[in-house]
């Protein structure tokens, strides 16, 4: 009876859940020195949020009616910080029964109560990737999330209408895991290759027959329609630029590999993940047009790894590559502006170059560039405020906000976030509406027999 229970319990939550929509929020962030990153640093100045998005910056500004106002005096304002390699909000992400798994989707399995979600917030970290693992050649699909920590419903840290993305593999792992792990192609490096080449030249096929489907039903409605794949599906969603590469790699020879096999089959938009040696192919990279999101120096943690440097951010930038610092940790994404600014002893960036590593340029990597990762009027209102500047390493994030609503605030940090479940008390459930009549009684009979 309890496991039945839970069961309805989830399922009904689920429904009612799917209806809430984020908060958006109003604020005026005045008197800050503003790191706008796109269009400079403007000293003593406000920033406006109405409805959860930036309507105004400048100096002087009035704080509409009922706004409540931040007095950012001696503070640093700056874009919400995007880490565009993030695992937090998921779990058990590999699914590593086949080289490609490209119809699954880690945004079924988004878990809101993660607590690593909020530490994000408690180090200015406002969005994230939330990617499947790399077990797999073509793994799954991600998905863009907003840390709006403290709701129950996963679907409030949907990022909406971000673009699709999809995370590839490289090298060791999906040879570990299916060569040596299951006896299955890949088991070398040129398995890999084979394996995408493969699963492209399938999609073409099965795209093809959809196409001839498609003219053929309009003269024929008997048409039989080819059998679906949301395997395939995605797969030539890839091949007609619907959905976005984000590839694990290491090594030079594998990254261009990758990108000759995407010139092969017209695939245009891949951003490398980690790429350890993208300095020795800077220039490939930035004529191909493809983006890089690397560590700052983290290397030698397993053979492939065994050479990198911690010039490789300012390398890749100096050369015209769109790049950014990424965390692939639940505890690094805390110390992003910290990693940031090593750029700035390893190459000697600007304030704005190094702040773009985390902020504009990941945005540019998830497609999300015209809403979020610069302060600029239009852009929604995701800000981190600091005490001491972001790349100093005295800087203290105070306050993160998302849409316009403070979900951080160092003077109000409780000293437990995590949501507690008492299990001696069952939960309260709301009035049901009309639209829920399959659920009439259900609970009152529950409640009577358990």
């Amino acid at each position: 009876m309890k496991q039945l229970f839970s069961l309805i319990f989830i399922l009904s939550a689920s429904i009612t859940l799917s209806w809430s929509q984020p908060s958006k929020g109003s604020l005026l962030i005045k008197n800050g020195t503003v790191l706008t990153v796109t269009k400079g640093t403007l000293t003593n100045s406000d920033v406006l949020i109405v409805d959860g998005i930036i309507k105004k910056i400048g100096k002087n500004i009035s704080a509409p009616k009922g706004v409540e106002v931040i007095d950012a005096t001696g503070l640093y304002v700056m874009p919400g910080i995007i880490d565009a390699h993030s695992h937090i909000g998921i779990d058990v992400v590999n699914e590593a029964t086949n080289p490609v798994t490209a119809d699954v989707w880690v945004g079924d399995a988004l878990d809101p109560m993660d607590v690593s979600i909020y530490r994000a917030l408690a180090g200015g970290t406002t969005t994230s990737h939330a990617m499947h693992g790399s077990a797999n050649v073509i793994g799954g699909q991600c998905e863009t999330i907003k840390h709006r920590f403290g709701s129950t419903n996963p679907n409030d840290l949907r990022m909406d209408g971000a673009p699709r993305t999809i995370k590839f593999a490289l090298g060791e792992n999906p040879m570990r895991v299916h060569g040596e792990g299951n006896g299955i192609i890949p088991r070398t490096r040129m398995g890999v290759e084979e394996v995408i080449r493969r699963a492209f030249s399938e999609a073409q096929a099965y795209q093809a027959k959809w196409d001839a489907y498609n003219k053929d039903k309009m003269k024929n409605p008997r048409a039989l329609a080819p059998e679906y794949s949301r395997r395939l599906e995605t797969l030539a969603d890839i091949l007609s630029g619907k959905v976005m590469i984000h590839c694990h790699s290491y090594r030079a020879d594998e990254i261009l590999m990758l990108m000759n096999v995407c010139k092969d089959f017209g695939v245009k938009k891949i951003c490398f993940q980690h790429v350890n040696e993208g300095f020795k192919v800077a220039p490939e990279l930035a004529n191909f047009g493809a983006y890089a999101s690397v560590f700052a120096d983290w290397w030698a943690y397993k053979f492939e790894v065994y050479y990198s440097t911690a010039y490789n951010a300012a390398i890749l930038t100096r050369n015209g590559v769109v790049t950014s610092i990424n965390s692939d940790s639940p505890d690094l994404i805390r110390h992003l502006y910290h990693e940031a600014a090593k750029t700035q002893h390893y190459g000697g960036l600007s304030d704005d170059e190094a702040l773009a590593l985390i902020t504009i340029n990941p945005a540019k990597q998830l497609g999300v560039e015209d809403r979020i990762g610069s302060l600029e009027e239009g852009k929604e209102g995701d800000v981190a405020i600091f005490r001491n500047h972001p790349l100093s390493v005295y800087a203290v994030p105070v306050r993160t906000i998302i849409d316009g609503v403070v979900y951080f605030d160092i003077d109000k940090d409780p000293s437990d976030i995590r949501v507690s479940i008492d299990p001696d008390n069952l939960p309260t459930f709301q009035q049901y509406t009309e639209e829920d009549r399959c659920m009439d009684g259900v609970f009152e009979y529950l409640f009577e027999n358990r």
